[in-house]
């Protein structure tokens, strides 16, 4: 599979190229602290995995990232020949699994449809939509799905769907929130395969939260342990060998077998701009 949509005219990718920082960030709501002096670097053509217990605070991370929920400390954003700024990528967010009414007459193009709409729907859909639409769900092997309703798809081919969404336009950071959550075996093995393969094939940061840890160590480059702050991280096999994985989850390391796994080097965007 190589669908994954190019800029007219470029032979790479119109993402990548920008890496995350996040300095000394802490969340509080409500007056309870929820995240406390995260620090952490997530590298361009990186997919790191979030892991950590229930209340661990990984979707308030996420929705710090997105702006969604005040909070202290720096998100800093690096991009390929600019210098670090403070205004946010383009990101794309999956979420855990929507509940969808299997009634509801909403088809995957009226979602693509009303997500890039510049008028009201009723005055009718652009003439390219379809086309767009198309090279949009060719990328998550999901053409098939185009005329099919939102309601009535499974697990796997809704989030599928959302992936394709979430990389429309490409994004240049792509946060996805345990993707895989209630999704059949196969539906995991192909939604972790599509995702390998946009890591290899742009240079771009992807954030994985999951509890499915054997499945996310096969495709990650590092994993952090969370829980309020970070007390883990590195390479999968040596986060997954901490002790209080084990008590958290049941996980033993064995279960990932002899997969040789070693931390990536830097990226381009941070050896030019002198960083790590």
């Amino acid at each position: 599979m190589d669908s994954f949509p190019q800029p007219v005219g470029s032979s790479t990718p119109s993402c990548g190229g920008c890496c995350t920082r996040l300095l000394h960030v802490g969340v509080t709501l409500g007056g309870i602290p929820i995240l406390e002096d995260i620090n952490l670097h997530v590298h361009c053509g990186e997919l790191t995995v979030l892991i950590g217990p229930n209340g661990a605070g990984k979707t308030t991370l996420f929705r710090a990232m997105l702006g969604e929920v005040p909070y202290s400390g720096r998100l800093q954003f690096i991009h390929a020949g600019q210098q670090r700024r403070q205004s946010k990528p383009r990101i794309g967010y999956v979420p855990q699994k929507l509940e969808l009414d299997p009634d509801s007459p909403m088809l995957v193009l009226d979602l693509f449809a009303g997500a890039r709409a510049r008028r009201p729907l009723w005055l009718g859909y652009p003439a390219a939509l379809r086309q767009e639409t198309l090279a949009a769900l060719a990328a998550v092997e999901a053409t098939n799905l185009i005329d099919r309703r939102l309601g009535r798809l499974s697990g796997g081919e809704l989030q599928r769907v959302l992936l394709a969404l979430a990389l429309t336009p490409p994004p240049e950071l792509l946060l996805l929130d345990e993707p895989v959550a209630g999704v059949d075996l196969a539906g995991i093995e192909m939604f972790y395969r599509i995702v390998s393969h946009l890591r290899h094939r742009l240079d771009l940061s992807i954030f994985l939260v999951s509890h499915d840890l054997a499945a996310a160590a096969r495709v990650a480059d590092r994993m952090i342990l969370l829980n309020r702050t970070i007390i883990g991280d590195g390479p999968p096999a040596q986060v997954l060998a901490d002790p209080r994985v084990k008590q958290w989850f049941g996980f033993e390391p064995a279960a990932l077998g002899s997969r040789a796994v070693s931390a990536p080097a830097a990226c381009l965007t941070c050896q030019k701009e002198g960083g790590a």
